[in-house]
């Protein structure tokens, strides 16, 4: 499995817009483009951090090399208008192979019961 982590600035106030235009867009990309998803994570700094999974990194490089573009310029418009800020370039912060998996939720962020 291959990972990549992203990171955004929100505009104050547009918080819950481009967590909508997240969600929207995450599944977009995984149904285009085979990811096996992402989690979204607000950083003590008010940095929202994205983690997204993929089968490998051909997959994911395939989908990058793309621009993961998808048909809904709504979701993107909202989306782009919700951030401040970007890495540098825009890229991801780091790309990396799992090695260990010893995740133990389920989809959706609640431990299985």
């Amino acid at each position: 499995m291959f990972v990549a982590v992203y990171w955004w600035r929100v505009h104050p106030g547009k918080e819950e817009q481009f967590r909508q235009a997240w969600r929207r867009g995450t599944e977009h990309i995984t149904r285009i483009y085979g990811s096996h998803g992402s989690r979204l994570h607000r950083e003590r700094d008010g940095r929202f951090v994205a983690y997204a999974e993929w089968p490998d990194e051909a997959t994911w490089q395939r989908a990058y090399e793309a621009k993961m573009v998808y048909d809904d310029p709504e979701t993107r418009a909202k989306f782009v208008e919700a951030i401040a800020e970007t890495p540098p370039g825009n890229k991801p912060a780091f790309t990396m192979t799992v090695t260990d998996d010893l995740l133990t939720l389920h989809r959706g962020g609640e431990p299985d019961q």
